[in-house]
């Protein structure tokens, strides 16, 4: 049994209380948008747009390694593999899930609920296992002497107190600066009416897609006529193959076509125009959930990637770094040089040849005076301090690079 299962598997003769407004608001989310539809995460997860957008995060936030290191006093650095904590967000943080899976799981709360929630275990005040707790069974308070407290509800009903030390509490951005802001309560009328939307359009064709034309005769037909006249129109003109074939009329009959009107075009433009309003709501660029303009070529396709690493993913890298680092790091641990960093470059791989033309101009290329020493790139390319002395040095352009020597083609004449 792990550690939170020994914390809240005891026996409580008085404590069985179930967090009613917690749970109405898990179940139900906020009031209803103007839409009349009920915007929650789980109602929300339902439209492709919010679920893309939150696949697309959580990807950029549990694929990428998040690594532990250890700086000492020179710069130089080394992975702090002799850290528990090493191991548990680089492998399996607890029994039965990898460090993928729990950051992942991570993401997918903190995206749409705002607030992430981890349980540390520590056995003897080192962390043991991080155990990830629904955001809907945790509550959250802060006292008048700015203490945070923490309640965790079981799926027995029972109501606990959780130390605030044992809480990881990986927040989004907020107004209060203690909780964070549930992105799908913002932004419930944008994900409400791409439901309604949805439902509509699904609405029309569970009740029957509309006529292609209207077949219509002077006087009253019959049943058996109406009959006749049905079977004949659909063995005659109804099938596929006969697609462009002139229709016959007799008794003063018209034929009305009742093809795609404005409205219906309207309204595909309006689902259309609902991607990119979530997308806009998430922070994630339209064409990361398959949607993008008919104009974008290959090259500006690239720089929407790239736009996607540096200003999507990047921050929320940044956010979880620097949570990890308070919340999982004591504060003697963060002087002696241990703190945690995701290998963003892992996300812009693709782009090795434009890194390598940036870092050539920095480190003097061209004869132009650099402004980054070998160890500065070493560091921004996630690599290890060279012991070389010279590698701290910024580089000098030289005479002849300068055109200022006497062999310089360009001044000798040859």
């Amino acid at each position: 049994m792990g550690v939170i299962g020994r914390l809240f598997g005891r026996e409580r003769k008085s404590d069985a209380i179930t967090d009613t407004l917690e749970l109405w608001r898990e179940l139900y989310g906020s009031p209803p948008a103007k839409s009349g539809q009920t915007v929650n995460w789980r109602t929300a997860l339902h439209v492709s747009t919010v679920l893309r957008c939150t696949q697309v995060i959580a990807d950029g936030l549990s694929t990428v390694p998040l690594k532990l290191y250890r700086q000492d006093e020179n710069g130089s650095r080394k992975p702090g593999t002799d850290h528990p904590l090493y191991d548990l967000l680089s492998v399996a943080p607890n029994d039965w899930q990898t460090s993928v899976e729990y950051r992942e799981t991570l993401a997918f709360h903190l995206v749409l609920a705002g607030n992430a929630y981890s349980y540390i275990g520590r056995v003897r005040g080192q962390i043991a296992e991080l155990i990830p707790l629904e955001p809907g069974r945790v509550e959250a308070k802060q006292e008048t002497d700015w203490r945070l407290r923490y309640w965790y509800t079981g799926l027995d009903g029972r109501r606990e107190e959780i130390p605030a030390e044992a809480i990881w509490h990986l927040r989004g951005p907020s107004w209060n600066g203690w909780m964070g802001l549930e992105a799908v309560r913002l932004a419930r009328e944008a994900i409400g009416l791409s439901m309604a939307l949805e439902e509509s359009h699904a609405s029309l064709h569970r009740n029957g897609v509309k006529p292609g034309g209207l077949y219509t005769v002077d006087g009253t037909l019959n049943k058996d006529q109406h009959k006749q006249l049905t079977e004949w129109i659909e063995q005659n003109y109804a099938a596929t193959r006969n697609d462009g074939k002139a229709l016959v009329l007799d008794r003063a009959a018209k034929w009305t076509s009742l093809s795609m009107t404005g409205v219906d075009a309207q309204h595909l433009e309006t689902r259309k125009y609902q991607v990119e309003e979530i997308c806009r709501a998430f922070g994630v660029l339209p064409i990361m959930v398959g949607y993008s303009d008919k104009t974008a070529t290959y090259a500006s396709a690239e720089q929407m990637f790239i736009a996607h690493a540096v200003h999507t993913i990047r921050p929320w890298h940044r956010r979880v770094e620097a949570s990890a680092r308070v919340a999982l790091l004591t504060r003697e641990e963060r002087r002696s040089g241990l703190y945690l960093k995701y290998q963003d470059n892992e996300l812009l791989r693709g782009a090795a040849k434009d890194r390598a033309e940036y870092y050539a101009k920095a480190l003097g290329a061209g004869g132009t005076k650099g402004w980054m020493t070998q160890n500065d790139v070493r560091a921004c390319e996630d690599m290890d301090r060279s012991d070389d002395p010279k590698a701290d040095e910024l580089p000098q352009p030289t005479a002849k690079a300068l055109g200022a020597g006497p062999s310089d083609p360009a001044t000798s004449g040859t």
